[in-house]
C-alpha cells in the first residue's frame, strides 16, 4: 500500500499546531483527492467520443428523462447541477455536433426544448455502458457492502450540508 499523503498532512498538523484538531482534513482532504483521481480515470472514453467536460452529463440527462428525450435549459440545468449559461455553451457544443436539437416549446412558445437526436442516442447508450463498467472496475477494490456503506455515508453527508445552506 502507497503512503497516504493525507494522513502526512495531519501529522504535520499535530507536530506543528498541537491545539487544533485536524482530522476533518483526514476526509475532507481524501474526497478532493478522490475527486481528481476519478475524473482523470472517468473522462477518456469522452474525450475519444469528442465529449469536452460536463457534455456527457447533460447527454446523459437527456437519455435518462426518458423518451421523447427532451428537456428545458431549466431542467437540464437542475438536472446536471449547473448554470444555464453552462448548459447552453454544452448544448451548443452539442448542436453542432448533431447530438442534440433545439425546438420551439408546446405549452410555451418562448421557450426552447433541447431534445437528443438518434445519434445522440446511440453515442449516450454505447458510452453509458463504458461509464459504469468503468465505475466498476474503479470501486471493485471495495465490497459491496462496503460500497454500500459508503454511498450511505456520503448520502447523510450531503443532505446534511445541503440542509446547511
Amino acid at each position: 500500500m502507497q503512503p497516504d499523503p493525507i494522513a502526512a498532512i495531519v501529522d504535520q498538523w499535530r507536530r506543528e499546531r498541537p491545539d487544533l484538531d485536524a482530522t476533518p482534513i483526514l476526509v475532507i482532504g481524501r474526497l478532493f483527492r478522490l475527486t481528481d483521481v476519478l475524473d482523470q480515470r472517468l473522462r477518456p472514453p469522452f474525450s475519444a467520443a469528442g465529449l469536452g467536460s460536463g457534455d456527457f452529463d447533460v447527454l446523459a440527462a437527456l437519455r435518462r428523462s426518458g423518451v421523447p428525450y427532451a428537456l428545458s435549459a431549466g431542467e437540464l440545468s437542475r438536472t446536471v447541477l449547473v448554470t444555464t449559461g453552462a448548459i447552453t455553451k454544452r448544448v451548443d457544443r452539442l448542436e453542432a455536433r448533431g447530438l442534440v436539437g433545439r425546438s420551439v416549446a408546446e405549452a410555451d412558445s418562448r421557450g426552447r426544448l433541447i431534445t437528443l437526436t438518434a445519434e445522440g442516442v446511440a453515442l449516450t447508450d454505447e458510452l453509458i455502458g463504458v461509464h459504469l463498467d468503468n465505475q466498476h472496475r474503479l470501486l471493485a477494490g471495495l465490497s459491496g457492502d462496503d460500497q454500500t456503506q459508503l454511498a450511505g455515508l456520503l448520502e447523510r453527508l450531503a443532505s446534511q450540508l445541503a440542509t446547511d445552506d
